[in-house]
């Protein structure tokens, strides 16, 4: 990753998004790519065409006071994720979660036209009273069937007894918002619905004898991708102030080991991810990989997009 040339040009999106095109390694191999890898200006802004012009539906869809029957007191809404579970073709579901002034806890709430959600309930709420995820649980980075851009977002049942997966975010703490250090676990489910662990211990900690000075803060939000027989978390992290996205590897799913060139996405001082280059979502998009992930820079807040082959 070291050998790496990044071109990054930001574009406006609408009224308020960023844009941003990386050229970075492919999530397929652990290797450094050549520098003369580099993506040019020409293709950068053919990938990027499909992904102007957004138009936004002019109320919410899931309220920041959701007022979840058993859960009144959460709010703060944030996080959302839609999937399909197989077998139920004409339903979506999407899992968020929401803020009860002690911590975070994930819901998910269905719909039959991705605008009317109804039908909200916990999916994973707090952990056990002293453990890495007692502060609270962030499910979304699911196994999906495909990551290709265009296709159903599909939950993939895996493993022996088979199961869903997701990783997930969380706290050691209760009484704050995201009272640091972070961790990430790993959950499974026998009905896409509600999730429990499937690894008593944390999958990532600032701990780690791999971590990086770029993450000695706080880990956050994972993002799972399944690649030729081999998963990626992508995930970002945090030194003080500063959240950057970074790369860990994985055959079981439990067990991780980071990309040794860490950050995949580092800041970029002046720019549209000045302080923040974090969340990101990777999808293959047809001979090539898509990142959306969320900028602090510029005065403000933006939803950016990276490339790699």
């Amino acid at each position: 990753m070291n050998s790496i040339q990044i071109k990054r040009k930001p574009i406006l999106l609408g009224l308020s998004l960023g844009i941003l095109l990386v050229a970075a390694s492919s999530p397929a191999q652990e290797d450094a790519v050549p520098a003369n890898a580099a993506i040019d200006q020409q293709t950068l802004d053919r990938w990027t065409e499909p992904y102007r012009g957004w138009h936004y539906w002019p109320d919410h869809v899931i309220p920041s006071d959701p007022k979840i029957p058993g859960h009144e007191e959460f709010h703060n809404t944030d996080c959302p994720t839609v999937y399909q579970i197989p077998g139920r073709p004409d339903v979506w579901f999407m899992s968020f979660i929401a803020f009860d002034g002690q911590g975070y806890n994930s819901f998910v709430a269905e719909s039959t036209d991705l605008i009317h959600w109804n039908n909200p309930k916990l999916a994973f709420g707090y952990g056990p009273e002293g453990q890495f995820d007692h502060g609270g649980r962030v499910v979304g980075a699911y196994l999906y069937e495909s990551y290709g851009v265009k296709d159903p977002r599909l939950l993939k049942k895996w493993g022996s007894p088979e199961a869903y997966w997701t990783l997930y975010g969380c706290y050691p703490r209760q009484g704050g918002y995201e009272l640091r250090p972070g961790y990430e676990g790993v959950a499974t489910s026998d009905d896409g619905l509600s999730w429990k662990r499937a690894k008593n211990g944390p999958i990532l900690t600032i701990y780690d004898h791999d971590r990086g000075q770029w993450e000695s803060s706080c880990i956050y939000q994972p993002w799972l991708v399944e690649h030729d027989g081999k998963f990626f978390n992508f995930y970002n992290a945090a030194e003080g102030g500063i959240e950057q996205t970074g790369l860990a590897f994985s055959q079981d799913l439990m067990d991780w080991d980071r990309y040794k060139g860490n950050p995949i996405i580092p800041v970029r001082p002046e720019g549209y991810d000045a302080q923040f280059a974090s969340d990101p979502k990777v999808y293959q998009d047809g001979d090539h990989w898509t990142m959306f992930y969320f900028g602090v820079g510029k005065g403000g807040a933006h939803i950016l997009i990276a490339f790699s082959r």
